[in-house]
């Protein structure tokens, strides 16, 4: 499902027009995103937790040379399934 599956999906379940679906979709997308920007959590009860997690700055190789090169240190988004989510799944 891409973007505009999803949209078109919001609309249909909650009787909304696509418009109003498109902007609801944008928001939620936006508000997590500037949570987790900020270093915050979103925990969704049922369905997950958006957190963020700091990377160490660290040492690998090129795998096409095989020289070693830095990674630098990075901000990572990371997802958690709950429990909810987890059980419609399986």
């Amino acid at each position: 499902m891409n973007k505009q599956e999803l949209i078109s999906a919001v609309a249909e379940t909650a009787g909304l027009t696509r418009s109003d679906a498109g902007k609801a979709v944008e928001g939620v997308f936006e508000s997590i995103s500037g949570t987790l920007k900020k270093g915050d959590e979103v925990r969704l009860v049922g369905f997950g937790t958006f957190s963020v997690s700091k990377r160490k700055a660290s040492t690998g190789r090129n795998p096409r040379t095989g020289e070693p090169m830095s990674i630098a240190a990075s901000t990572q988004p990371k997802f958690k399934a709950g429990k909810g989510l987890k059980d419609a799944v399986n």
